[in-house]
């Protein structure tokens, strides 16, 4: 599996990727900087690790195309 593979910008599965992985990276950040109570904390992280993983797979069906 070549790592190179994954830059495909004309493919849109490539941008649903970047975009995906960059709002994990700002629901990480939202539930580690603010305070929020216990349920708001849940969700959102659990919306980041559903983004981090479906990014995830779609990097690996990018690399493996």
């Amino acid at each position: 599996m070549k790592v190179s593979r994954i830059y495909q910008p004309r493919n849109p599965l490539f941008w649903v990727m970047l975009a995906l992985n960059l709002m994990s990276l700002v629901l990480g950040w939202v539930t580690h900087n603010q305070s929020l109570n216990v349920l708001a904390s849940v969700l959102v992280g659990g919306f980041a690790i559903g983004n981090a993983v479906l990014g995830t797979w779609i990097a690996w069906r990018l690399a493996n195309s």
